[in-house]
């Protein structure tokens, strides 16, 4: 049984794929700490993409990006990472390849095959 649920910026219906790809933008646009009841969720990219895009700067980026997708969206495993876009204005997107498991909220590590990629954008903020 896939997931499903409604679009954020819509409110259409999204199940499949199209889900997934939303939890992600959701969990990579999260700062940690933003969720009541929920502190840990999210991801640390905030704290990297208003930092000068240096090699170890970029290199943090894909780590925090990987490692949240990891501890938060079962259905998804990322298997490269790139920098897509990357603004002085604090905004970058990510391009994301992986594998899709329809049902990996369910302990099903099963594949779906098909293309799993995905460009993810980001926006910065700091005060």
């Amino acid at each position: 049984m896939a997931s499903s649920g409604f679009g954020r910026d819509a409110g259409a219906a999204l199940s499949g794929f199209d889900h997934v790809r939303q939890s992600i933008g959701v969990i990579l646009t999260t700062p940690i700490g933003s969720r009541v009841m929920r502190r840990e969720f999210g991801s640390e990219l905030f704290d990297l993409i208003d930092r000068p895009m240096t090699d170890q700067v970029i290199l943090a980026i894909y780590a925090a990006a990987v490692m949240a997708i990891a501890r938060w969206e079962p259905r998804y495993a990322v298997l490269g990472c790139t920098l897509s876009q990357a603004s002085a204005d604090g905004i970058i997107s990510l391009q994301l390849s992986g594998v899709y498991y329809p049902r990996g909220h369910l302990g099903d590590f099963t594949p779906e095959a098909g293309d799993a990629s995905m460009i993810i954008p980001i926006s910065g903020g700091a005060s």
